[in-house]
């Protein structure tokens, strides 16, 4: 995708300081459910107005992106049910937009310039039209260049017709974010010239003595010659850290201290948007257990965690229930452990809590590098393969597609009036699933009469660095850094939706993606492809297809499909877990079901902004 300039000269100096920059400075006084929060914009229509703006949070005047003077934007409250219409007007010098996160709605509404529309020019007003069919908790964000790494995102909010299966006395939302006072362009230029620009945790002589202690000399040397083949650190956790980013909670600095009040015995509904545009959190409060209610905006069945790890672009919606009248902190810290988000819960404006140290900083592991350790010798340690060791080699394009038959009647679709019905109904209370036909995949891929298995396979090359010989399921795990800490963390295992899901039917073909990427020089793509290099991905309108990612890189990335539920594959049958983001941990498979109910060219990325822009981004073309 082409980059454009984030940030742009003003034609009007505001300058404003602390927490007034950001737009909360609403009375902390006042005992109501959005306390401290940015006034939220309720009805059926809106007007927003993006514009830059002076603001200062970590003691440098900088520029955002604000939207109607805000950082975050308002809060935006729909209701299931409604049509809702969205002006908005572009005051920047550049084009802009606004993508609704996990929205289902046409394409020409998605947002997202050059795919679904053309953007936003400077000057110009246009209007969003959307048919609100979906309730829960979501987000809005631009999707043009880096705006949204300067501020162009807020939270929204869709409230049901019908009761929910539980109560809440208050409600709190909780918006991340990273904050960074260097220009996004820079940034990203740095991290091309120099991957790890931002680690300032390198491995050390006394790392190296340390594992020797542990393991021997001879595993600890071969461990160092492992990673220095690989052009890799252990780590290597986050692309951007806490030396260029200041972690924010609904626009506040630690410093700052956000604070949400309550009444002691009240059940708070916190609902938990990761608004950040590279930074994955793991967050708990001490002193109460979180009952997990949603994950982004769909029901599930409560489970109750100490903490959990969250990717940019996430949503969870948790119950707490405070039964004193004591400060309870939120404590968000960045995986690789280099800064934290926080705030507070209190009865009492003013009142706060202990914050808890840092856990250790992870390191990735063996598993993480997809290695089979029955061997570590020879250009393939385990199957896994090197870039270093590779002669010439080129990127090798892959077959993407494993197909299976689809017995079906290539008009049955049209039979079924399936396009008076898009998109399928969320799950709910008194949804009953959705009869509908097989439907066969585009022509360029035709039924085979028996399964085909894929044989899809990176070549080491510009594209491709590393090559996971050993991938499995790791949904049962939380992730480097949480494994053994002591709390009851979250998985995706432990995910389990509250109401059945929409359509039975099997998959008719199975879509296996490579995520892929060459660290050193800091390109990202899926089957060794960027977005320049890559054809769309054809979905035949109402096709059920099943989409297995294969992680081949050392880092998590957070996979967003525009458009569709992704229905994680988490062995609950009917009761399969519907998100929109979807983490897959390095070396790692995992395996969504997407039905293709509406029609478009959706975008399918990686939701780490600097990776998008590298190259990890494809489009899905339905009907």
């Amino acid at each position: 995708m082409n980059i454009r300039q984030a940030l742009s000269p003003v034609t009007r100096r505001g300058f404003v300081m602390g927490a007034a920059a950001t737009g909360i400075a609403a009375s902390l006084g006042r005992l109501s459910a959005e306390a401290a929060q940015p006034d939220a914009l309720r009805g059926t229509h809106f007007e927003l107005m993006i514009d830059e703006q002076w603001v200062n949070l970590t003691g440098k005047r900088r520029r955002a992106a604000v939207v109607n003077g805000s950082l975050p934007g308002p809060t935006l409250r729909w209701r299931e049910g409604d049509a809702v219409t969205v002006g908005v007007t572009n005051r920047l010098r550049e084009t802009t937009s606004i993508h609704w996160h996990g929205i289902r709605l046409p394409a020409s509404m998605d947002g997202v310039p050059g795919l679904s529309f053309d953007g936003i020019a400077p000057g110009e007003r246009f209007v969003y039209r959307i048919p609100v069919r979906q309730r829960g908790t979501y987000w809005y964000h631009s999707h043009s260049g880096f705006q949204e790494q300067t501020g162009l995102y807020g939270a929204l909010i869709v409230e049901g017709r019908s009761p929910e299966p539980f109560t809440a006395d208050r409600e709190h939302i909780l918006l991340l974010s990273d904050w960074t006072d260097t220009n996004p362009e820079t940034v990203f230029s740095n991290l091309k010239q120099q991957s790890d620009y931002y680690n300032h945790h390198r491995a050390t002589v006394g790392d190296f003595l340390r594992s020797a202690h542990t393991s021997g000399l001879g595993a600890a040397t071969e461990q160092a010659t492992m990673w220095g083949r690989m052009n890799m650190s252990p780590s290597d956790i986050a692309d951007v850290t806490g030396a260029a980013y200041t972690y924010l909670l609904n626009g506040q600095t630690p410093r700052s201290n956000w604070t949400g009040l309550f009444r002691a015995g009240e059940r708070l509904r916190l609902r938990i948007i990761n608004g950040s545009s590279m930074t994955f959190f793991d967050l708990r409060i001490p002193g109460l257990t979180m009952t997990v209610i949603e994950a982004d905006g769909n029901a599930v069945e409560p489970v109750e965690v100490d903490e959990f790890r969250i990717a940019p672009a996430e949503i969870y919606d948790v119950l707490v229930e405070p039964d004193d009248e004591r400060a309870y902190t939120i404590f968000a810290q960045s995986e690789d452990r280099s800064g934290f988000a926080r705030g507070t819960l209190a009865p009492r404006a003013g009142m706060v809590a202990a914050i808890p140290a840092m856990d250790p900083r992870p390191v990735r592991t063996m598993t993480d590098m997809g290695m089979n350790m029955g061997s570590m010798n020879g250009m393939a340690m385990g199957g896994m393969v090197m870039n270093g060791e590779a002669k010439n080699g080129k990127t090798g394009d892959s077959p993407i597609i494993a197909r299976q038959s689809a017995q079906t009647n290539a008009n049955a679709l049209s039979q079924t009036g399936i396009a008076a019905i898009q998109p399928l109904p969320q799950p709910a209370p008194g949804v009953r699933p959705v009869a509908l036909p097989a439907v066969a995949p585009p022509s360029e891929f035709p039924a085979s009469g028996k399964p085909e298995k894929s044989h899809a396979r990176l070549r080491l090359g510009p594209q491709v660095d590393n090559v996971a010989a050993v991938v499995s399921e790791r949904l049962n795990q939380p992730g480097d850094g949480l494994d053994g800490n002591g709390r009851r963390v979250l998985t995706y295992a432990d995910l389990r939706a509250r109401y059945d899901g929409v359509d039975p039917r099997p998959p008719s073909r199975t879509i296996t993606l490579h995520l892929s990427g060459n660290m050193e020089r800091y390109v990202w793509g899926f089957d060794g492809k960027k977005f320049s290099d890559a054809q769309p991905i054809r979905l035949s309108l109402g096709e059920r297809v099943r989409i297995t990612l294969i992680n081949d890189t050392m880092m998590e990335h957070p996979i967003h499909l525009h458009g569709f539920w992704s229905e994680l594959e988490t062995d609950h049958g009917a009761r399969n877990p519907y998100k929109h983001t979807v983490i897959v941990k390095p070396a790692e498979r995992v395996s969504y079901c997407v039905t293709a109910d509406t029609p478009g060219r959706w975008a399918f990325h990686c939701h780490l902004l600097y990776h998008m822009e590298a190259g990890m981004f494809r489009v899905v073309e339905v009907g």
